[in-house]
Formats: structure tokens, sequence, C-alpha cells
């Protein structure tokens, strides 16, 4: 079986496409992948990072401000569909999985022309524009929310979840093997802070403007992922001088900072609110406002509703971001109920159940 997988840009992309390919891998050992992403892009380090071969297509998508860049992207639309062509015909796949993305598209769009069934894969509430794009060319989107049928074709929907990375469930082992790995302090509480690959400028920018506050409490630690758009900016800050505070990019080893964590502040994306589900972590949630039809405020309410996690509006972040964290900390009671709240909607079988419909899919074709 051979399997086309295209799609990245983020984290968000990225790393629920390489979980797919890895369950994928362990239902059929002798099952052959191609990945096909955007030239300068995150998923053209971390897909060969995961050990599988990855082709860059010239794609980025429309700026919606007006831009000299915009002028080229007939040419790189031209370009990606041409070489996503010569992908194809060399690696004749079976099926082809589209995770979203810019070089979703011109993948997806020239495997339908050559008769590869299609599926994509739909993380959030409110379809990627990509995904809408393709929804007609779709044989099959596995779905993580109620209500797709306004973008999708009912008769194509199939509900899986959201797939997560194998390797991030959390143990006690990895808990001691986290605080060696970070060089923290087993006997001091831990907060950590992700706003995915690229960074979340208002937890950033609020982390900056709580230098007095995690002075105050010294008894308190946190690892702050800045990411990769925000490292110049914010290294040399005075929060992250703090001897309480650890700065990184990006974080390799998350399975082992949940681990650690006793607090998870977070955007409400959908990957990384199901990882949340799966650790089973108190969370804060500050759902960013620049998102279509403001989904990521829904995926958040979906918990608060629950008690699942607490939420903090994005302009209030410099206020109440790390008070809520606090408080979460110094109520056991809270904390307790979150964590098992959060835990109950978890669906660890999501991506074994994603990878079953790539591979039924894929057999329909091959019979």
């Amino acid at each position: 079986m051979r399997v086309l997988i295209s799609g990245g840009g983020s984290g968000g992309h990225v790393f629920p496409a390489i979980a797919i390919a890895d369950a994928i891998k362990r239902k059929d050992p002798y099952a052959e992948f191609q990945f096909v992403g955007a030239l300068g892009k995150m998923e053209m380090e971390k897909v060969p990072r995961a050990g599988y071969e990855i082709e860059g297509l010239w794609i980025s998508g429309l700026q919606r401000k007006l831009s000299l860049r915009n002028l080229m992207l007939p040419f790189k639309v031209v370009s990606s569909l041409w070489k996503s062509r010569q992908i194809i015909k060399q690696f004749k796949p079976d099926v082809a999985v589209g995770v979203g993305g810019y070089a979703s598209f011109a993948a997806l769009t020239v495997a339908h022309w050559m008769k590869v069934p299609i599926l994509l894969q739909e993380q959030n509430s409110y379809a990627g524009l990509t995904n809408r794009q393709l929804a007609r060319k779709a044989d099959r989107v596995c779905v993580a929310y109620d209500g797709m049928e306004r973008f999708f074709k009912p008769e194509t929907i199939v509900h899986t979840g959201n797939p997560v990375r194998k390797d991030i469930g959390v143990t006690d082992n990895k808990r001691t093997e986290a605080y060696q790995y970070y060089n923290f302090e087993p006997s001091k509480k831990t907060i950590l802070i992700v706003g995915g690959s690229l960074g979340a400028r208002t937890l950033n920018e609020a982390m900056d403007k709580s230098v007095e506050h995690l002075r105050r409490h010294e008894d308190v630690q946190v690892l702050w992922q800045c990411g990769s758009m925000y490292y110049e900016r914010f290294k040399d800050s005075e929060a992250a001088g703090l001897p309480n505070v650890t700065l990184t990019q990006f974080i390799e080893r998350m399975d082992l900072a949940y681990a650690m964590a006793d607090v998870v502040i977070s955007r409400a994306g959908a990957i990384a609110i199901s990882e949340l589900c799966m650790v089973g972590k108190p969370t804060v949630l500050v759902p960013s406002p620049n998102v279509a039809e403001d989904h990521q405020r829904q995926n958040a309410l979906a918990l608060v509703n629950r008690e699942a996690a607490l939420m903090v509006e994005d302009a209030n972040a410099d206020i109440k971001m790390l008070d809520e964290a606090i408080k979460i900390l110094q109520r056991q009671e809270l904390a307790e109920r979150l964590q098992r709240n959060i835990r109950e909607m978890g669906r660890p079988d999501a991506t074994d159940r994603i990878a079953a419909e790539v591979i039924d899919l894929a057999k329909q074709k091959m019979t």
C-alpha cells in the first residue's frame, strides 16, 4: 500500500500527519509513504526527522494585505500542480491524505485528477480554507466536531476525533525523567505555557508583563515555549531571565513537558485541545481571536461548559492568565475536578480510527 500525505505549515498540521503515518505503519508495516509539503515550512524538517521522505512545493497562501508576493501566486500554483503531478506519477499512491495547509491543495487536486481516492482530516470545528476547497473532491473526511455537514458532503463524513502523537502519554516515570531533562525542581509546582510551533503573541506579552508576579511566586517554576516567530524578541527579556522561568523556542519532548506540568496555559487550537484531553492536565485556555468564525473560542467553551478547563479572553490575558493558573495550583479540589473532567473528553483511539479509514479507502482502489 502506498500512501501520499500532504499538508503542513504549522505543528497543528504537521504532527497529526506524522501521527497518522505512524498509526498506518503499525497496522501495515509494509506500507510506503510519500509526504508533500511547502518549501521553507516546518514540515520540511520535522517529517524527515520522523523517518519519512518529503517533497517540497513552491507554494504559499494569499496575503491578506496588498503585496507583491500575491503577484507570484499564480506561478506558484502552476509550479506546485506540475510538481505534484510528477510526484504522483512516480510514487503511484493508492490513497492521498490531506491534513490542511497550502501544499495540500495542489497535491490532492492532482491526485483527484489522477483518480486517486482522497481522505481529508479536518481538525477544527470550522473547516480550514484548503479543506473547504477540496471538499467536493474528497471520498472521505475524518472530523472531530459535530455539524461539519455545512462544509463536507454528509455521506463522506466519519467522526473519529483528532490524531495525537503516540508518545504524548504521561506516566509517573516520565515525570521523573522530565525534571532531569529540563533541570527543574521536583519540589516546585510547574506551569507549562505553549502557544504552538510559531508562538502566540498574547501569551508571550502576558509573560513579559508578569515579572513582578513571577517574583512573588518563587515556589512556582515556568516552562515557557514562545515559538519560532518570537524567540529573538523575548530571549533577553526580563521575564526570561528570572531564575524560576525557562524560555524555549520549541519543545522537542512535548511528552516530558506535559508530564512535568501541574497546569498548562495554551491556545485553544483543535490539536492542542486533543492533546490536553489525552494527558489530562488542568488547563487555562486563551483562545486566539484571529481565527475563522472564532472557532478557538468555541473549542474552549466546549471544555469550559463541562468544567474541564478555565478560559481567559485574549484581551485579558496580561492580567488574568497567570492568576488563573496559580489559582488552580492553590486549590487542589479545583485542580482535581478539571483533571478528571478533561480526561473524560479524550479520544485515545482517534489516530488508529483515522488510519483504519485510510487503509479501507486504499483497499477499495486496490481491489
